[in-house]
């Protein structure tokens, strides 16, 4: 349990720190502990409260044909910069695109673990 915890942590700082240089608009003070923190919160945050706010905004997800949950994301990814004083997202459009390639890296990363847990089966 502890090793997941621990994958997830370094996973989410690779993401956070992917997204980071690639949008300028993404920046964090240039220290590694940020992206590290940063993490821990993403992490905890899309863990705990995002499947609660997926759950609240189910019927609006319904409607808009998931585009709900992507502001959900977005969300989390808010929520983190107000937590992480050195990290931080400018303005609406750079949230949009920091939500995209989280998205992007992280399925990348799926298909990767999926992958590797193919090859341990055989």
């Amino acid at each position: 349990m502890l090793r997941l915890i621990v994958v997830s942590w370094v996973l989410n700082a690779v993401v956070l720190a992917v997204t980071t240089w690639l949008l300028s608009g993404v920046t964090n003070d240039g220290s590694g502990w940020t992206l590290i923190w940063a993490a821990a919160v993403f992490g905890v945050l899309n863990t705990i409260l995002k499947p609660i706010m997926r759950l609240i905004t189910l019927p609006f997800a319904m409607v808009t044909f998931g585009l709900a949950w992507f502001f959900v994301s977005m969300l989390m990814l808010w929520l983190t910069t107000l937590a992480i004083d050195d990290f931080n997202v400018d303005g609406f459009w750079n949230y949009v695109w920091a939500t995209i390639i989280i998205w992007a890296v992280n399925a990348v990363i799926d298909i990767i673990e999926f992958r590797a847990h193919q090859a341990e089966a055989r």
